[in-house]
């Protein structure tokens, strides 16, 4: 392969790839080309630049960037398997469905592999459609589910209109809000669809008892509860699925991103025997080519064997807890700026006192060695979302380097006489 250098790669991307992102990071003072990467650390191409990935594209990077078990899995795989035929039965597909059955509340026994969280989606959607022979979707507004059809027809607005992709029968409500949940959601509506934790809209956590609410809402309507984890999942939260920290279990589970280990793209949408129903008359009348390739299969297993360690998710509480401490410290030494950490277990979103400070924050932690981005719909808070990977020495450290981009928030927000 021809390799090209990091001025040359800037300048072809921007003509051949997109135009846009080029300019926006350039602006940004952010021209960093992605070259090597391992563990909970990215190098730009010439090696300029270190950062400690607290962003693992959403949860992609659960494990660290080339995890050593996921590359010996995969090298493994290779010697016998390829992508595999989605339309002949496999031992592998099985193998891990099976697994993820095991795993999920023991009405979900069945699961359809796809090859983005857009796509397991959209299944999602349709399932619930066929099943309940209705049409209505209702989702939280601010919410991210994909950029395909039914995905991008239930997620936030800003993501719709620029394509004209807004579909009749979907509607939103805001997060946390029951009585307008009541009320959109009726006797009409297949599903309710959210992600158990929004990332997109800043990671707010569910009020105490809402989820079970809208669960039971569900079960009085006869409609079905999707819940989206593609990020919350596969031990984020300290738990090996996010709704259980509140009670609740899906009537369809969507996961993604980590399920990859970062190196093989594999999603699962997960549910009933009832459901399963909906594919008896013609059970190819949903069919992914890649869903479920053998080789993205043996990545999954070996993802699920690790994050359902009770050690490694006890691991992942142990350094929330860490996070937690330092945040309160920050908290007293940054007042005005820094509001707190909204947390559940590694899935976590500093919180800052204006709309301006997180795309600031963002910029002052890649000077500081850090990769955090802000939430696209809510920019007053950034991601953080380090590898569960991390130990304490790591989390120590990246307390520190925020420390640091806040004083330098700091120093320009009283330069400029408060934050705006």
């Amino acid at each position: 392969m021809n390799v090209i250098g990091k001025r040359e790669t800037l300048e072809q991307f921007g003509r051949h790839v997109s135009s846009g992102k080029l300019a926006f990071f350039q602006n940004a003072g952010i021209e960093f080309v992605l070259g090597k990467r391992a563990g909970p650390y990215l190098w730009d191409l010439e090696g300029e630049k270190r950062l400690i990935d607290c962003h693992c594209n959403g949860g992609v990077f659960n494990l660290g960037h080339r995890n050593r078990e996921i590359l010996e899995t995969i090298e493994q795989s290779l010697g016998s398997l390829d992508i595999g035929n989605h339309h002949l039965i496999s031992v592998h597909r099985t193998r891990l469905a099976t697994e993820l059955a095991s795993l999920t509340p023991s009405a979900l026994q069945y699961t359809v592999f796809g090859v983005s969280g857009g796509e397991a989606v959209d299944l999602a959607i349709k399932v619930a459609r066929a099943f309940t022979r209705r049409s209505k979707i209702v989702s939280v507004r601010g919410g991210y589910h994909g950029h395909t059809g039914l995905a991008l027809a239930a997620g936030d607005e800003k993501y719709r209109t620029h394509f004209r992709a807004s579909l009749p029968d979907f509607q939103q409500v805001p997060y946390n809000d029951l009585e307008q949940l009541t009320t959109a959601a009726d006797s009409e509506t297949a599903a309710l669809i959210l992600e158990t934790i929004p990332a997109t809209s800043g990671m707010p956590l569910p009020h105490p008892g809402y989820l079970p609410a809208v669960k039971e809402l569900c079960r009085r309507n006869g409609s079905l509860l999707i819940l989206d984890e593609i990020q919350a999942g596969l031990g984020r939260t300290g738990r090996l699925w996010a709704f259980e920290n509140y009670g609740v279990e899906p009537d369809i589970l969507v996961l993604g991103k980590g399920l990859s280990g970062g190196i093989y793209p594999i999603s699962a949408t997960c549910f009933s025997a009832l459901c399963e129903s909906v594919f008896h008359e013609d059970p190819f009348v949903h069919v992914s080519t890649f869903g479920g390739a053998e080789l993205g299969c043996a990545v999954a297993l070996k993802v699920l064997e690790i994050t359902s360690s009770p050690s490694f998710l006890s691991h992942v509480r142990e350094m929330a807890a860490l996070f937690n401490r330092g945040f309160v410290d920050l908290a007293d030494k940054f007042p005005g700026i820094l509001i707190g950490l909204r947390q559940m277990g590694l899935m976590m979103g500093i919180e800052f006192s204006s709309r301006a400070l997180g795309p600031m924050f963002t910029k002052c932690a890649y000077d500081n060695g850090v990769l955090s981005v802000y939430a696209n719909n809510d920019p007053s808070v950034c991601q953080l979302l380090p590898p569960l990977t991390l130990d304490e020495e790591l989390a120590e450290e990246i307390l520190e380097r925020i420390s640091g981009a806040l004083q330098t928030i700091s120093a320009l927000v009283e330069q400029r006489g408060g934050p705006s």
